[in-house]
């Protein structure tokens, strides 16, 4: 409750891009990079001291995690999904969780298109005979994808935009998403998965981590594609399962998948990769490098550091995945700011400021956001805000996290 005393300390997990680190180094932040994931236990015994932790999509942000750790400012997941955090818990806890839901989206599609290509084309085998010493030169199995049918599994921002590339190859683009989404150029919507499958040459998952899409694509899934359709999951390990791919690629019914994410991945970069699809033929079989290209890495890095500077510096919570979203900017309105997250209930705004009032504290600005089950409120003083005002707002029934930032 009183305005900190030394600069913040971040950890850096997972080899995020170094950008990340000379962006918050030069706002005053303690920097200490990791190169791989940590596990629970490891996280709880590398927290202690830390204010600001950055991720990406290995490292399990549990309720035991954060339970241990209350004083934990803020969490950025350098990556797209947040399905690694525990979310409800964070909340709780008046925790800050930001990620990066745009600064790839490029990136994936790319890969994505590069893919749709490379297996209808076959160029998995002819790679693969080229390297044993082989020259196998035929067109059978090989066909262009204009005039193909590219089916999209969530029309999010990656879904979205694979579509008006896809449209530029010439190909045809239907999809399905269970939110009403507005189509670009010519795509279709489906009103069914099955309606989907049945009409694609080529489907693409690009769906998030929520637990009802678990096993959105298993035996009967595969079966009511196209025969000789091929398969592409840049989304979410769990969306699959892997046995049933096998199957629809070793019968012949599938003419090719590529797979960039699974259920259960390594922690690190050299260690041993298991899968039941390794040296199936025509598969790409990539290490969740969907997103993984310096530009994109570079944005990512950029991106999640300046919202977890901003949420340190100015009580700024833009973009934040679970807090009232207030934008402000590096501008200060008085001598004190006093940041108060709180259960959203009626009355708490009245009585931030009658107690402020009642210890003449004069407020020259204020911003107030309400989400869900929180609010969160800036208040900027004229006035020093006193050791009896502040310890009579953190005692608020309501209070959740009370912070004085200058």
């Amino acid at each position: 409750m009183t305005v900190p005393d030394k600069p913040p300390k971040a950890l850096l997990l997972e080899n995020v891009h170094p950008v990340a680190t000379d962006l918050l180094e030069r706002a005053g932040v303690e920097v200490e990079n990791r190169a791989g994931a940590l596990d629970e236990a490891e996280l709880i015994a590398a927290l202690d001291g830390v204010d600001l932790l950055g991720i990406r999509s290995k490292t399990q942000v549990t309720r035991k995690v954060i339970a241990a750790h209350p004083d934990l400012l803020a969490v950025g997941a350098f990556c797209i999904g947040t399905n690694q955090i525990a979310m409800q818990a964070a909340s709780r806890a008046g925790l800050a969780v930001f990620n990066a839901p745009y600064s790839n989206t490029r990136s994936v599609v790319e890969m994505a298109v590069a893919e749709i290509i490379a297996l209808t084309r076959r160029l998995t085998e002819r790679d693969r005979s080229l390297h044993e010493g082989v020259w196998r030169k035929s067109a059978t199995g090989s066909h262009e994808v204009r005039g193909r049918t590219l089916g999209i599994v969530g029309y999010g921002n990656i879904g979205s935009q694979l579509s008006v590339l896809a449209e530029s190859l010439g190909m045809t683009v239907v999809f399905y998403d269970i939110a009403e989404k507005l189509a670009l150029g010519n795509a279709r919507r489906c009103e069914s998965l099955d309606e989907l499958l049945a009409a694609s040459d080529v489907v693409t998952a690009h769906v998030d981590g929520r637990p009802s899409n678990q096993g959105m694509f298993g035996p009967d899934e595969f079966a009511a594609m196209r025969e000789g359709a091929v398969f592409i999951n840049l989304s979410r390990g769990h969306v699959v399962e892997l046995g049933a791919l096998k199957g629809a690629i070793e019968s012949g019914h599938l003419a090719g998948a590529a797979v960039d994410v699974f259920p259960t991945e390594p922690k690190s970069a050299g260690d041993p990769f298991v899968s039941e699809l390794r040296g199936l033929p025509n598969v790409i079989l990539t290490p969740h490098v969907g997103g993984s290209t310096e530009e994109a890495q570079e944005n990512i890095g950029r991106f999640v550091a300046g919202k977890l500077r901003d949420y340190w510096k100015t009580g700024s919570s833009s973009m934040s995945c679970n807090l009232p979203s207030l934008t402000l900017d590096g501008g200060t309105f008085g001598d004190h700011r006093v940041a108060h997250l709180h259960h959203n209930r009626p009355g708490v705004l009245a009585s931030i400021n009658a107690a402020l009032a009642d210890r003449g504290v004069n407020i020259v600005g204020q911003m107030l956001g309400t989400r869900d089950e929180l609010g969160y409120v800036i208040t900027d003083v004229g006035t020093p805000a006193n050791a009896e005002g502040l310890e009579y707002l953190a005692s608020l029934d309501e209070t959740i996290r009370l912070r004085v930032l200058y």
